[in-house]
């Protein structure tokens, strides 16, 4: 790898004379998270032939490469490629996210790739100590096999089990994002995504068979103000849902599938699927406070699958090397409306506690608790719940 790096060092010095002059910074680093947990699963939903008590392993760990160039102009050229450390991420080839940048501290910076929307990045919540429960990954502590068959549990990129959402849940799509700099705190994004890929090539995209033109914009302010750090962000999002066709028939060809085929709409079209979100969080005295509130409307009629949540936490940094914390993340969906005006509803609710402490340069012990519950309830029938508590600890590494 090195050796391909330093050949492509060479080959841009021969080509471009503006940046003869300059050497690749081949950067990488990353995260590795090793956690021990302890599960008691229940609820009615939880089949009888299961026994999902007792202890569990969960590793989640990626490998940052970041290599880089700056020019004389002051503009830098680089690249960052997130490799999954245990491939249960990523696809077949291991990659999450992969794309280009190009940034100056006059222009502001400009990713295109397989990325997160600048809403997703701009975007603050709750703060917390322990595993992460603001999250759009429950599996490790919530039994999501055992999910109540009644409702519907979109818990990735979705407001339901999150408020780190994005347009119809799309993640890492090939897309183009632009970053101000930073005027007086104040950093504003936008980007664009021509169709909903995930870490693939966007190809060419056909816009009448499913999500595509997915546009967001995004604002994050942090600030200080004399013992108070602030930080507050607010995003909005929205995609073109496609168009449903009732009937495709043959055109004077015979044959469907081709340029004349006749085309007959639904009468009933899908709406545009939207997000929004806004966050805060404020620091003073070694305690931070913060939450965050987001929806995800699906565009369908009357509002089935549309989904909302919201963060709320505080944590204290202890004099020393400990930091302790309690946040908690409630979601909920809109599920089938009935005649009678009365709809079935799913709802997931996570609560955690926590401590962590540092144990040197990059390195963390952390201890939790969190209680979660998945529930789907119907009128005139019983709620339908699958429960969770688990204790954890583990080692967080940063590098």
């Amino acid at each position: 790898m090195k050796k391909h790096l330093l050949a492509t060092t060479a080959a841009i010095t021969m080509v471009g004379g503006a940046a003869s002059a300059q050497d690749w910074n081949l950067d990488w680093g990353g995260y590795y998270n090793m956690d021990v947990l302890y599960n008691d699963a229940s609820g009615n939903q939880v089949a009888a032939a299961a026994d999902l008590d007792g202890i569990n392993i969960h590793q989640n760990g990626e490998i940052h490469f970041t290599p880089s160039v700056t020019l004389d102009n002051g503009m830098t050229f680089g690249v960052v490629v997130e490799m999954e450390a245990a491939n249960a991420g990523g696809g077949a080839d291991g990659i999450d996210e992969s794309y280009m940048f190009i940034s100056s501290d006059t222009m502001g910076r400009v990713e295109v790739g397989s990325e997160n929307s600048a809403g997703y990045k701009l975007s603050v919540g709750a703060p917390g100590v322990g595993f992460g429960i603001n999250s759009p990954s429950p599996s490790a502590y919530h039994p999501t096999a055992f999910l109540p068959p009644a409702g519907a549990f979109p818990l990735g990129r979705n407001a339901m089990g999150s408020s780190a959402t994005e347009v119809a849940g799309n993640n890492d799509t090939a897309r183009i994002s632009y970053y101000t700099p930073s005027f007086n705190g104040l950093t504003l994004g936008v980007s664009y995504a021509p169709g909903n890929t995930n870490v693939q090539n966007s190809g060419l995209v056909d816009r009448n068979a499913g999500l595509s033109d997915i546009f967001d914009i995004a604002a994050n302010y942090s600030q200080s103000f004399g013992a108070v750090d602030m930080t507050l962000s607010a995003r909005w999002g929205t995609g073109d849902a496609g168009t449903v066709f009732a009937n495709i028939a043959p055109g004077l060809d015979g044959v469907v599938g081709t340029a004349d085929d006749i085309l007959t709409p639904a009468v009933i079209q899908p709406g545009d699927p939207e997000t929004w979100a806004v966050g805060a969080q404020f620091s003073t005295a070694g305690f931070t406070f913060g939450g965050s509130y987001a929806e995800n409307t699906t565009g369908a009629l009357f509002g089935v699958g549309d989904t909302e949540g919201w963060s709320l936490g505080v944590t204290y940094d202890i004099a020393g090397p400990w930091r302790v914390g309690f946040d908690t993340y409630q979601g909920e969906r809109q599920g089938v409306l009935f005649g009678n005006g009365t709809r079935e509803k799913s709802e997931y609710v996570a609560y955690q506690i926590g401590a962590e402490r540092s144990l040197g340069n990059g390195v963390a012990w952390r201890i939790y608790a969190i209680d979660s519950e998945t529930s789907s309830a119907t009128p005139g029938t019983i709620k339908q719940t699958t429960k969770s508590t688990t204790v954890g600890t583990g080692i967080r590494l940063t590098f």
